[in-house]
């Protein structure tokens, strides 16, 4: 592969870009510091960077909705079995990286489920990852309205994604497969249980990508683990182990990885048993207590991470990470 600083080569000089065009943006710093290739270099050197990126996470794959699924969706599994809806994040070969669509199914699937008859709803992963974030085509795909769009669009989106989870009126149990990071770590503070693997990880490296912490997990970590210990990973990065997020509260037990699917899923139909309406009706009482609380923090997390989206430091940070992928 071709160093970094040739791949992101531009055609001409451009004009500067906006501060979330990390394309555009890559192009322009690159053409700043080289300058002096052929036009055709430049473009195949291009088409390179952004080819590697994509096949560095693997190939699409299309996996067969099961018998029983209660809806269709492209990037979900949906069923409903022995009153368990079970949620699965299904782009394995993707390490069920979030997309735009993905967040938008996600809320779909939620709503589908808070309204049928289930006892409980469960999330969890499709393959050797839960969750690994946000997919990073989000991140390049620029709008006509431009970035401060992408930015608004972006920010609505992520709000009521979480207003989803705020509001879900059944228990909600994630059952964590493999490791997780960014917002499907944030938003476990919304979960009534979360059952997890040995081998699960939890990561949050905000600070590391010029981000700000989403999830309402601003509110929910220093509650659940402390305030020195929330800062470990909001603020500085810090990866948890199954047992070290189980220890802090996030998790609320750690299964071995050989007998975790059996274990697990043993239990959640006992729970399944339980008298629905009860079940509901307790979560409320329990949630109720902060749930306006909930909401405002959302809401003033989203509007950080607009701020944060298209400041310099993150435009910079997040530009910083594609060139160490591109690298790899």
């Amino acid at each position: 592969m071709p160093s970094s600083n040739r791949l992101l080569r531009v055609l001409v000089t451009p004009p500067k870009p906006g501060m979330l065009d990390f394309v555009n943006k890559a192009k322009w710093d690159a053409w700043k510091s080289i300058g002096n290739v052929s036009q055709d270099e430049a473009k195949q050197d291009y088409v390179n960077l952004i080819s590697s990126l994509v096949a560095a996470e693997g190939p699409a794959q299309v996996v067969a909705k099961p018998t029983g699924s209660s809806a269709a969706f492209e990037t979900l599994l949906v069923t409903t079995e022995d009153n368990i809806t079970t949620i699965r994040l299904n782009r394995p070969t993707k390490k069920n990286a979030i997309t735009v669509e993905m967040y938008n199914e996600i809320i779909k699937a939620l709503e589908l489920a808070g309204n049928d008859d289930s006892v409980i709803t469960v999330l969890t992963g499709s393959g050797d990852f839960y969750c690994s974030g946000n997919d990073l085509n989000n991140f390049t795909k620029i709008p006509e309205g431009g970035i401060e769009k992408l930015a608004r669009d972006s920010g609505e989106l992520l709000r009521g994604f979480v207003k989803a989870f705020i509001d879900f009126p059944k228990p909600l149990i994630g059952v964590i497969n493999g490791p997780a990071v960014g917002v499907s770590v944030t938003l476990l503070g919304l979960f009534e249980v979360v059952y997890a693997t040995e081998r699960a990880t939890f990561h949050t490296p905000f600070s590391q990508l010029g981000q700000s912490p989403e999830g309402c997990s601003s509110y929910t970590f220093p509650k659940m683990m402390g305030a020195a210990k929330a800062s470990e990973m909001l603020l500085f990065n810090k990866k948890l182990t199954a047992t070290e997020a189980c220890q802090r509260g996030l998790v609320t037990e750690v299964f071995p990885d050989s007998s975790f699917q059996t274990e697990v899923w043993t239990r959640l139909k006992a729970y399944a048993q339980l008298p629905r309406n009860s079940l509901a009706l307790s979560k409320q009482l329990m949630r109720g207590v902060d749930k306006e609380r909930l909401h405002a923090v959302n809401n003033q997390e989203v509007e950080q991470l607009v701020e944060r989206w298209l400041s310099d430091e993150c435009m910079n940070a997040i530009m910083s990470f594609f060139q160490a992928k591109a690298r790899l």
